[in-house]
């Protein structure tokens, strides 16, 4: 099993770093043009009954949604609000589409997919408020999309995962709904490029340490060491709060070959000693990326337990249900 797993990343890997583009050698224009240009068809449109993309307004102008039914009696559901991953800078909706259908489907939840404002057009924090004013929205909007308000998870994939873990901080320090947990995908935390992960795995497995450089540089306005932020620190590197206490419970999903596996690490430590329940996902052979890659076996396994533990923080709002502990699968 093992062998095969170790196979199939080798080609995945092969096919990923030979065909995805040098962005760190672009700008962002032409970064988010050549990413959306190798956008495939989606395969699993029937994945839900409807879909529907609306605005929510907010205090920096409409923000496009876009919305995910379920099959199935129509009543109020729990709902997660997803954050698409690519670097602050590229991806959208529409790359995030299969995913977020597979999402609403195997969690039977409404999925609330969020077109945030991206980089270098829009620094620092604004991705980050949109996507706390677009869970404010939802949870304010519940009776319009069938939902329950009392069971909101965030999730989010790469730098999705960044927001999805400022978001929680945001509502906890300047209002908003009481979400039943976080949810982040080998999330981007801190722009350290120093740690062990960064220095095992910066080139040669998909995402690599020039990219999430010039990613930070786009999202920051400059060198990550000495770029001024807008506003708290918290609000754009989430590990650097005074404090990580009173956030929901979280699900935190690292991948073994990716240079964001040690800050991913370390912030579900965090998190854990903050008295956060939290369940550690780690999967030490597979990389960044791996569980949005739907024709990509070894993942398959990952989602079955990502709609799991997604689940059980929809049924247990208050957290009961969450792990303390790493699981290395």
């Amino acid at each position: 099993m093992l062998e095969n797993v170790l196979t199939e990343t080798a080609r995945m890997l092969s096919v990923l770093n030979d065909g995805f583009p040098q962005v760190q050698a672009m700008t962002g224009a032409q970064a988010r043009a050549t990413v959306a240009a190798r956008l495939q068809p989606v395969e699993n449109p029937d994945d839900v009954s409807r879909t529907e993309d609306l605005l929510a307004e907010s205090a920096h102008g409409p923000i496009p949604l876009r919305v995910y039914h379920p099959h199935g009696e129509s009543r109020p559901r729990p709902v997660v609000v997803f954050l698409h991953g690519g670097g602050f800078v590229f991806c959208s909706v529409e790359s995030h589409d299969g995913f977020c259908r597979r999402l609403a489907r195997h969690t039977d939840a409404v999925v609330v997919s969020v077109d945030y404002r991206l980089a270098p057009e829009h620094r620092a924090p604004a991705a980050a408020q949109d996507a706390h004013a677009a869970v404010c929205w939802v949870a304010e909007h519940a009776d319009r999309l069938g939902i329950d308000a009392a069971r909101i998870v965030i999730a989010g994939d790469s730098a999705g995962g960044n927001l999805a873990a400022v978001v929680p901080l945001m509502l906890r320090d300047l209002g908003g709904p009481t979400i039943a947990g976080q949810v982040l995908l080998y999330p981007v935390i801190e722009p350290d490029f120093s740690t062990p992960s960064y220095q095992r795995y910066a080139t040669g497995h998909f995402n690599t340490q020039a990219a999430m450089e010039w990613y930070w540089q786009q999202y920051l306005g400059g060198d990550p060491a000495t770029a001024a932020l807008a506003g708290p620190a918290e609000y754009v590197i989430p590990s650097r709060a005074a404090t990580l206490s009173g956030l929901p419970p979280a699900v935190v999903v690292t991948a073994g070959r990716d240079p964001l596996s040690s800050e991913g690490n370390h912030y579900a430590a965090a998190l854990r000693d903050a008295g956060v329940p939290v369940r550690h996902r780690h999967y030490p052979e597979l990389f960044h990326g791996f569980l949005t890659i739907g024709p990509f076996g070894p993942a398959e396994a990952a989602r079955e337990l990502l709609w799991h533990d997604i689940q059980r923080l929809l049924t247990h709002p208050t957290g009961s249900a969450a792990s303390v502990t790493k699981e290395n699968e």
